[in-house]
């Protein structure tokens, strides 16, 4: 999925006026990038993630997925369009507890509504086997490492053939050995299936896994 940002600019209402988050931002990601955003605490990282995926709108500019412009988008479309086309992924995983590992990944499908069950549970297996972890399927995602966790939330990120992941300092939980075996979950899946990837990170070894690095400061992106 291509992703374009025009001239985005995004303010915060507060009493003693608005704060600037993000100030003429403009970028082009071609379908198949795989880019990591870097920048100091508060400089507004989640939120261009947020307006990228459909959760946040700019105060001013555009945001365009494939080419549309979903800046003006009404809630029930920009839902629908999360669902469809983005998959999320966490820095605090986000797993359900109360369901297994594959119902934990099924959970999307089962909100889309487009596919049988059965159908939902082999292409759930099949997610889980890409992130190798098809022999859980049925534990407790509390019997779980924060590693393993995480490439949970990766399979049921990808549950409905999204064209882009948002991924929002997803290794910030782990160490450094389930660092690298989550982003080479990411750069196989990118590398593999041509997904675009956009990930915010304060890491910079996992930053470049990446094949694009840029900086948000003041407001500002620029590319390293």
């Amino acid at each position: 999925m291509k992703v374009e940002l025009r001239g985005i600019h995004k303010y915060f209402d507060s009493r003693g006026g608005p704060i600037k988050v993000l100030e003429n931002v403009s970028l082009v990601i071609p379908h198949g990038d795989f880019v990591s955003i870097m920048g100091p605490s508060g400089s507004g990282k989640t939120t261009l993630l947020n307006m990228i995926g459909c959760i946040d709108s700019p105060s001013y500019g555009k945001v365009l997925l494939k080419d549309k412009d979903i800046s003006g988008a009404t809630e029930d479309m920009r839902e629908m369009i999360r669902l469809r086309h983005i998959g999320f992924v966490f820095q605090s995983y986000n797993l359900l507890p109360t369901l297994t590992v594959v119902e934990n990944v099924e959970l999307p499908m089962q909100l889309l509504g487009e596919s049988k069950r059965q159908e939902q549970f082999k292409n759930a297996m099949t997610l889980l086997r890409l992130v190798g972890l098809d022999a859980r399927a049925n534990d407790s995602v509390l019997k779980l490492s924060g590693g393993q966790q995480q490439r949970i939330s990766i399979a049921r990120a990808l549950a409905n053939l999204p064209g882009l992941i948002l991924a929002d300092e997803p290794t910030g939980n782990l160490d450094e050995r389930s660092s690298k075996e989550v982003m080479d979950v990411f750069r196989a899946i990118n590398e593999n299936q041509h997904i675009t990837t956009i990930m915010v990170t304060h890491d910079s070894k996992v930053a470049n896994y990446a094949k694009r690095v840029l900086y948000l400061e003041s407001g500002h992106l620029t590319e390293r």
